[in-house]
């Protein structure tokens, strides 16, 4: 397969996940009438939906990552060259962006947008360290490709939920999330620490998956792993 269409296929993974993040957000915020956990519910639901079905679809052309913290952990055990890996992170962060102006397209909103969702505090950034941990522990840990779809989307269904900053687990995602001022939006200021937060989960995923994982047969590089 070619650099130019694996690249290709990340960034177009990245913009439709983007625009399933956002867009449902947008939708789920005007239905739910003030309802915060439904809004939720349904930003969960349609973003599970999507990462599962774009991991299926397009994990055979690049393997699906749609994630730079996934891409660096894949580069870090050699399943991608460096070059490469950075030809994804691009598409991605790229990818994500064009996603969420697609999403304001879509609602008829203004199509760039400076988020004013406070999302910070050492309880957030904790809760973007386990959900960036727990996604790459099952990235670098699943045994069948076919089971990645599932078990990715899973993941993340949960992480909505159970962390208290709704589980981005994506560095390019977040950067896409704080150019829409909308539900699923984030403070630019706030994108750092986030950031930092869920590369410091993926090395220590990295690590823990190197001693859990050893011994047992590694998944190759064109298995898929994810987010939102």
């Amino acid at each position: 397969m070619s650099l130019g269409r694996r690249v290709a296929s990340e960034a177009l993974g990245s913009l439709l996940l983007a625009a399933a993040v956002v867009g449902s957000g947008v939708m789920a915020e005007r239905l739910a009438a003030g309802n915060a956990a439904v809004a939720l519910l349904a930003n969960t639901g349609a973003t599970v939906a999507a990462l599962g079905a774009l991991i299926a679809l397009l994990a055979p052309i690049s393997g699906a990552h749609f994630n730079p913290a996934v891409t660096l952990a894949m580069a870090q055990r050699r399943d991608i060259a460096p070059l490469h890996a950075g030809a994804y992170v691009v598409a991605q962060v790229i990818g994500c962006c064009l996603g969420a102006v697609l999403a304001h397209a879509m609602f008829e909103l203004p199509l760039l947008q400076h988020a004013t969702h406070a999302r910070t505090g050492p309880a957030q950034w904790l809760g973007e360290f386990v959900a960036t941990a727990g996604l790459l522990l099952i990235v670098l840990g699943h045994r069948r490709a076919s089971d990645a779809p599932w078990l990715v989307a899973a993941w993340i269904g949960a992480a909505y939920w159970f962390t208290s900053s709704t589980s981005f687990a994506n560095p390019a995602i977040t950067l896409a999330r704080s150019l829409t001022d909308s539900f699923s939006g984030i403070r630019p200021v706030d994108v750092p620490a986030f950031i930092f937060a869920q590369l410091a989960g993926g090395l220590v995923a990295l690590i823990v998956a190197r001693w859990l994982f050893s011994g047992a047969e590694r998944t190759l590089h064109s298995n898929p792993g994810s987010h939102a």
